[in-house]
């Protein structure tokens, strides 16, 4: 069971969801986003995490949009987290920002392509605080087992979590492999299917990373089959106008109806389980 402050419906049998905007743009659309994402999972009984990178470190181009600046994007993750009773959880990518994060956020999460990297492991191991580690596109999930070993052994009290967000072979796509869940699940530890990153169409010559949002339902419906323990899913009230990862991103408007969907899938994979 995944172990964090502040995390309501656990004893309702479902996965957890790690939902929000990709990059806190503002104080007015994190808190409108977290208030309805916590009146449905409220409704459903899903446990939820709100998510939102406070910085965006892997930009395309140089001039793409990053933030609004650490300390108020940070307080703003800080006060959401205070005013719904909800765990958050955000983005680190140097070793020197897990301290910091630390003081606002109850999840680390460490990027996909830093997931070998032992120095901010160590950090994030350091603070306490839960970390969700996500898989390398360029990774089996069997080889995940080290990024866990390298947190407990500096922490072994520390909550560790493990996302898979596909596999790239190149040419500007990415393609899931679901024996990923089955087998970062050895390692007896939450995992998280990224529905939304896992869509991602990086690398475009225009300089913006694309995506195939009508996919998302298709991804997360496979994960809860499997077995996932949790969904991530990245979600905008408009995503043509988020200022990172609009393309492949879930408007928000749609995101109850798959919820519903997911919890009736997950009923029947109990049944028969």
């Amino acid at each position: 069971m995944l172990k964090v402050n502040q995390l309501k419906n656990q004893n309702s049998g479902n996965f957890f969801l790690i939902a929000g905007p990709c990059v806190v743009e503002g104080r007015e659309m994190a808190l409108e986003i977290a208030e309805k994402v916590k009146a449905i999972t409220d409704r459903l009984e899903i446990p939820y995490i709100f998510k939102a990178s406070y910085r965006k470190a892997n930009r395309t181009k140089l001039n793409s949009f990053t933030g609004i600046g650490d300390e108020l994007a940070l307080s703003i993750l800080k006060e959401v987290g205070e005013t719904f009773s909800l765990p958050t959880i955000t983005d680190i990518h140097e070793s020197d920002e897990a301290a910091l994060a630390a003081q606002y956020v109850d999840i680390l999460q460490i990027p996909a392509f830093l997931c070998r990297q032992t120095e901010l492991l160590v950090a994030a191991a350091q603070t306490g605080k839960a970390v969700n580690v996500k898989k390398g596109q360029f990774m089996h999930g069997s080889g995940m087992g080290f990024a866990v070993e390298k947190i407990n052994a500096v922490n072994p009290d520390v909550q560790v979590m493990l996302t898979d967000r596909g596999n790239s072979f190149g040419y500007s796509d990415i393609v899931v492999d679901y024996r990923n869940i089955v087998e970062m699940q050895t390692f007896n530890v939450p995992v998280v299917m990224d529905c939304t990153h896992s869509l991602q169409q990086p690398n475009q010559s225009s300089g913006v990373t694309g995506g195939n949002p009508a996919m998302i339902e298709t991804i997360a419906k496979a994960a809860i089959a499997v077995g996932a323990d949790g969904i991530f899913i990245e979600t905008h009230m408009n995503p043509s106008v988020a200022k990172s990862d609009g393309a492949n991103m879930l408007a928000l408007a749609q995101l109850e109806g798959l919820l519903e969907k997911l919890v009736r899938i997950q009923e029947v994979v109990k049944k028969n389980s």
